[in-house]
């Protein structure tokens, strides 16, 4: 693309948490011309609830970059400073649901990056979702924005495998090049007029990924060691899938699969009190390997039980 038509178009990012630097950043190296960055204002954090700015702040004030931070996206005053950026294009990865007042200013539209291959998965959690039913594929979609959540027209799309032991955590970290990836050249498309939208289609099978609750994450482990072994994967590493060890709650981040017939007691403990933690379920055991028990650091299964005693006297 020529240099002249990437100063010319007037770009507004909008982000907060780390998962969008990569996708604001990726437009800065390309040379594009971000008129203004919105994020979330700073929240009060840690022990001493100091004020803490989000991870898309932090770059836009390393790189000089104008910022917005409305608590109310339809609060007056914000409307007309967005208003006077006099954005072509707004982008949005990893932020609040939009107002039609704020999606619907820009002339050439609203651009969403979405973690799945829409029209699956819409919704706030589309990487742990994936992860949690076992896919077997994930990807990212660019998107244009519209009234309902996730539905618009669909720009491009970019799919890749999932791991079958991968975490959400390890799938996010290489969604969130890919998405960036995908979105530079989303906007190179618009830009010069090469890009079709797609209408998403509807159907029957269409898979949600609905903000997770405390109750999601609770293991239930009268299920089978897949769908056990994918629930700790796509909680890892947050908010993480937790059962109890002696009355005190237990995050497991990683876990091995043992599929084998048994007759122990469903949701049992069984250790050596050295090596292994594993947990009867349906059609064998799961292995707890990397751990976080109520109170204390996560660790390896290894460093927990030198520190701990798992059958009671």
């Amino acid at each position: 693309m020529k240099d002249d038509i990437k100063k010319d178009l007037r770009i507004v990012f909008m982000g907060t948490p780390e998962f969008a630097v990569a996708s604001l950043d990726a437009l800065v190296q390309a040379g594009y011309q971000i008129v203004g960055v919105v994020t979330a204002p700073d929240k009060p954090a840690g022990r001493g609830m100091k004020l803490t700015e989000s991870a898309i702040k932090k770059y836009a004030v390393e790189k000089n970059l104008p910022i917005l931070q409305p608590e109310k996206l339809k609060n007056e005053i914000f409307i007309q400073e967005l208003k006077k950026l006099n954005a072509d294009i707004q982008v949005v990865v990893a932020f609040r649901m939009l107002p039609e007042i704020v999606w619907n200013m820009p002339p050439m539209g609203t651009i969403n990056v979405h973690g799945s291959l829409l029209p699956q998965y819409r919704g706030a959690a589309p990487i742990n979702w994936a992860v949690m039913n076992g896919e077997k594929e994930t990807g990212v979609t660019t998107f244009k924005l519209k009234q309902e959540i996730d539905t618009g027209n669909i720009l491009l799309q970019k799919s890749f495998a999932i791991e079958e032991d991968e975490t959400a955590g390890e799938v996010h970290d290489r969604m969130k090049v890919i998405g960036a990836a995908l979105l530079v050249e989303t906007i190179k498309g618009i830009a010069n007029g090469s890009l079709k939208e797609t209408e998403q289609k509807n159907s029957d099978t269409l898979k949600h990924a609905p903000k997770i609750f405390t109750e999601t994450c609770k293991i239930d482990w009268s299920k089978s060691v897949n769908e056990i072994h994918n629930l700790i994967r796509g909680l890892s590493p947050f908010p993480g899938a937790f059962s109890f060890l002696h009355n005190k709650m237990l995050k497991i981040y990683k876990s091995k699969k043992e599929k084998i017939n048994h007759s122990v007691t469903i949701g049992e403990v069984l250790s050596d009190g050295k090596t292994f933690l594993k947990f009867s379920c349906k059609d064998g055991f799961i292995h707890a390997t990397e751990i976080q028990l109520e109170g204390k650091k996560k660790m390896l299964v290894e460093d927990f039980l030198r520190g701990y005693k798992i059958l009671a006297e």
